[in-house]
């Protein structure tokens, strides 16, 4: 089965991950923004994107990739913040977007909030896939064969008690 594979449960906690930052990003921007501790919608955008991104490489990097230890400078934390900020410059476009949309129209303070939360969360979908690709390669610490030969063992072990 797919979801017993090793790449399987990659994909299913790097997509957990994903939920967690992406609700510490909805949650950040929608208080940010709704309760005016940030009044623009860029800085309310950007400023909850940053705050998800601690969790989120924290939380890649050991539960995911399972790498231990210190993070290495050049190999994982500059790519990894490269990414973060490419997909933070993917939702200040949405931003940008949903700013012009505020401006045109006069909705209730709520109505303004909920389009700028999600239309962070339109932006970093369409983002999620390349992140995927993009971390696999950073973090990967050994060889697909290696890992499922590992796990085949660790089965078997379990099958005998």
């Amino acid at each position: 089965m797919w979801a017993h594979s090793h790449q399987g449960r990659k994909v299913i906690r790097f997509t957990s991950v994903s939920v967690i930052s992406t609700l510490v990003s909805f949650t950040s921007i929608s208080v940010l923004y709704g309760f005016h501790f940030i009044k623009g919608i860029i800085w309310a955008t950007v400023t909850g994107n940053l705050i998800a991104t601690l969790p989120s490489y924290y939380l890649n990097r050991t539960w995911t990739w399972g790498k231990r230890g210190r993070s290495h400078f050049r190999r994982e934390i500059v790519p990894f913040w490269s990414m973060s900020f490419l997909g933070i410059a993917v939702s200040m476009l949405g931003a940008t977007g949903a700013k012009a949309l505020v401006k045109s129209h006069h909705w209730s303070h709520l109505v303004n909030t909920m389009l700028v939360s999600f239309t962070n969360l339109a932006s970093f979908g369409l983002f999620w896939i390349l992140k995927m690709i993009v971390f696999n390669r950073i973090f990967r610490v050994h060889t697909l064969e290696e890992i499922e030969d590992h796990l085949r063992v660790e089965e078997t072990r379990s099958e005998r008690i």
